[in-house]
């Protein structure tokens, strides 16, 4: 958009006292104005950690990797396989409540849709890979559905 148009719109929005409406509507920050709009996607929200390393119409895998300490902010999986290509510990929450999970190298397990955030809380780093199912995958959370099951 540009400038002198930017500027209109926010003298606008000033003369009809909604600037701080205005602003919240697109803000690119979290807000409790459009926190709804913030994006859940792992990718998106914890690019440090998640990368895309594959994807097609059926299913798209993640890779994901965090030193000891490192935590995440709250981000949803889809129904997905993970299997992890090393050791680690991590602290899962969500709601309130939360679950410890240890996992070995080489492990393949379940994940049920969930939405969470966590922390490594081992003294490994963490590395896996997500396979997220798109045909017929469940998109919203799992009731409960904390870490791999």
């Amino acid at each position: 958009m540009p400038l002198s148009l930017l500027l209109l719109r926010v003298a606008a929005a000033i003369r009809t006292s909604r600037l701080t409406e205005w602003i919240v509507d697109r803000a690119p920050w979290p807000t409790p104005g459009n926190l709804h709009d913030m994006s859940l996607d792992p990718v998106v929200s914890n690019r440090d950690h998640y990368k895309v390393v594959f994807e097609n119409e059926r299913v798209r895998v993640l890779e994901y990797t965090d030193q000891p300490g490192d935590k995440t902010t709250p981000h949803r999986h889809p129904d997905s396989v993970m299997y992890t290509l090393s050791s680690f510990r991590r602290r899962l929450f969500h709601g309130g409540q939360y679950r410890e999970v240890e996992l070995q190298a080489g492990g393949v397990n379940w994940l049920p849709a969930q939405e969470h955030y966590g922390e490594n809380i081992g003294e490994t780093a963490t590395h896996t890979l997500f396979v997220e199912l798109k045909d017929g995958a469940t998109e919203s959370p799992g009731d409960g559905a904390l870490g791999p099951g």
